[in-house]
């Protein structure tokens, strides 16, 4: 994607991709099995903040009223061994997409009904 223009000319430093949750403690759980750490922060009694790169965040927030319509996609290096990981924490994918040659994502689904897909590209 070397040539793709930049939102606002290249400016953005930093990403914050929020997640509505109904309840707190049943949704930090299920992230903490599906991402494999504790959170890096916790900014109040109602978000939780995790690290998923350098400048990306991934977040949970309270609001009941919009619970259950985000979808995020996490791109990683060695998806499988990503996958096998979760798994062993007890969390199975609910479905696949092999769009191209190379490239494949799953998706998870917290309590709520969000999407979490997690996927891979192939190398340039």
């Amino acid at each position: 994607m070397p040539d793709s223009p930049t939102i606002f000319g290249a400016r953005g430093t930093e990403v914050f991709a929020g997640i509505p949750v109904r309840d707190f403690q049943v949704s930090l759980d299920w992230y903490q099995r599906l991402f494999g750490c504790a959170p890096a922060f916790f900014p109040n009694d109602r978000e939780a903040v995790w690290a998923i790169g350098e400048r990306r965040w991934i977040y949970i927030i309270v609001e009941p009223e919009r619970a259950g319509g985000t979808i995020q996609t996490i791109m990683c290096d060695g998806l499988e061994k990503v996958i096998a990981e979760i798994a062993a924490r007890g969390l199975r994918f609910s479905k696949e997409e092999m769009p191209d040659a190379g490239v494949r994502k799953v998706m998870y689904y917290d309590p709520d009904g969000n999407e979490v897909g997690i996927g891979r590209i192939p190398a340039e």
